[in-house]
């Protein structure tokens, strides 16, 4: 990894703590091609802690402990993201909604065009993926996501568009955010606003205060520079709510605060 690449991700680390401030660690995640060499520092659950994770609680893992991880065909046990990551290939019954009908679908119709409307690799184009914290990453990411509250969420919407305009378009079905996290982003190539799917919620840990948002490598310049600028337009976590201005105290403390001045002015016309 070049020092260019270091200093991005210094940098960008720094305006999101200074300026959207999440309570978990902002994560770089990449996808490893056939042949590509990990990154130093990761573990992968299967060789190293003799587990087998799935991508969401990897993506906890890693904003949560601050670990790098690594998973693949080997780790994840979760069948429709070892599906949809292409670590698996599909099969007829998958295709078919048999994971969603009765869970997510009332028929095998629905299911079916929900599981031809997520988000996909093609089988065999990665081995891994790898996700680990910004401040420690060790690998030029694919994508960049991080884990917040609403309104912070809202911030990094601002710097997306700032120097772009315009809308972000994300899509949802409710399940497999991770999917949604990386294929989505990667695919679409820009950033997304992700609800975190009922998955993430039971294995990754994410709580009902928080959001995801996306996006990829090639905005991080773009997000520092909207992060900065948005701030200073005015627009700014925590945000700054209509606190200025004369409040109405209860009328019992009104006439305490009444009596107190009175008292106050007596004495002080009693010293001259």
């Amino acid at each position: 990894m070049n020092d260019d690449v270091v200093t991005k991700l210094r940098l960008l680390d720094e305006a999101l703590g200074k300026f959207v401030r999440p309570d978990t660690f902002p994560v770089a995640i990449r996808m490893i091609k056939p042949g590509e060499a990990l990154p130093e520092g990761v573990k992968i659950p299967s060789k190293s802690l003799g587990e087998q994770w799935i991508i969401c609680q990897s993506i906890g893992v890693a904003r949560r402990y601050g670990w790098g991880i690594a998973v693949g065909r080997d780790d994840v046990i979760c069948p429709l993201a070892a599906i949809n990551f292409g670590f698996h290939k599909s099969t007829e019954e998958y295709r078919k909604g048999f994971a969603s009908v009765g869970m997510y679908c009332k028929d095998e119709a629905a299911a079916t065009n929900l599981e031809a409307n997520t988000w996909k690799f093609e089988p065999g184009t990665y081995d891994y993926l790898c996700v680990m914290p910004l401040n420690r990453a060790t690998f030029e990411p694919h994508v960049v996501v991080v884990y917040a509250n609403s309104a912070q969420v809202m911030r990094l919407v601002h710097a997306s568009l700032y120097q772009r305009g315009g809308r972000l378009v994300s899509t949802t079905g409710g399940r497999l955010d991770c999917a949604e996290i990386v294929i989505q982003t990667m695919t679409a190539n820009e950033p997304k606003v992700i609800l975190p799917c009922n998955g993430d919620r039971v294995f990754g840990m994410a709580q009902d205060t928080e959001m995801a948002f996306s996006f990829p490598w090639s905005y991080a310049q773009e997000i520092v520079d909207g992060l900065e600028a948005t701030h200073k337009g005015g627009t700014r976590y925590p945000i700054t709510v209509a606190m200025r201005d004369t409040v109405t105290m209860p009328k019992t403390y009104q006439e305490i605060m009444k009596k107190l001045v009175e008292r106050d002015s007596e004495e002080g016309s009693q010293t001259t």
